[in-house]
């Protein structure tokens, strides 16, 4: 069945009126007035819908059913990941996202090659909210994970946000693995630097600031699959 994200109040025998970028999906599906659709809006819940009314630019549907589908994790994951170059932010987020992460955060580290004005800043955060919603569609996710602007690393490090803090990085003296097999499910927060990853000062600071580094095994991952091999590896443990 179709799903579709719909940032808007749904409620069982409530007309909802779609996005037009929704309708633009509907006229590509070629989908036909009475069709079932999966609607979500973020809130936990996702909701089934027949098609009630197809236009050029818009559409309509009533909403039938709502079920909560145990799809996220528990324990809520926010990945920090530093600005990698080219494209496999997109990559990275995408798949994070697949792998059920609560927040991405963007760094702006010592060593990335990559760096965003305040004008680029906008419209990449723009166009990694599109990734966001595409990849929460794909996967049957119920939530829509939050996007923060992209932060100094040294600012963002300064900064409380809940949960034990995860340095993946190779002076780890334990792994990532055995850390995860001697404690519960938690919230946590993943750290991963750019090509080359972050440096001695930067990891210095974050483990100053109570970050536990933890290594990855005895490879050295690319910036665009450690943090996915991390998601997997907890969620073999805890889940």
């Amino acid at each position: 069945m179709p799903r579709f994200y719909c940032q808007q109040p749904l409620s069982v025998g409530q007309p909802a009126e779609l996005p037009g970028e929704v309708a633009h999906h509907i006229h590509v599906l070629r989908l036909a007035v009475g069709d079932q659709v999966t609607l979500f809006n973020g809130g936990g819940s996702e909701f089934t819908a027949q098609l009630a009314e197809i236009g050029k630019k818009h559409a309509t549907a009533l909403v039938t059913g709502e079920s909560t589908p145990a799809v996220e994790l528990a324990y809520p994951v926010q990945l920090a990941q530093a600005l990698p170059e080219g494209t496999k932010m997109d990559w990275i987020i995408e798949k994070a996202v697949e792998l059920g992460v609560a927040a991405v955060q963007p760094l702006a580290a010592r060593r990335c090659v990559v760096k965003l004005s305040a004008e680029r800043a906008e419209k990449k955060l723009a166009h990694w909210e599109g990734v966001i919603e595409a990849a929460s569609c794909q996967s049957g996710r119920t939530r829509v994970a939050a996007l923060h602007a992209p932060a100094e690393f040294g600012a963002w490090l300064a900064q409380p946000d809940g949960g034990q803090r995860i340095l993946l990085s190779p002076r780890g003296t334990d792994t990532l693995a055995g850390w995860a097999r001697a404690n519960p499910a938690q919230a946590l927060t993943l750290m991963v630097g750019p090509e080359g990853g972050f440096s001695p000062e930067e990891e210095d600071a974050a483990i100053a600031a109570g970050a536990l580094p933890l290594a990855m095994g005895a490879r050295v991952l690319r910036t665009e699959t450690a943090a996915l091999a991390a998601l997997a590896i907890l969620q073999a443990h805890w889940d």
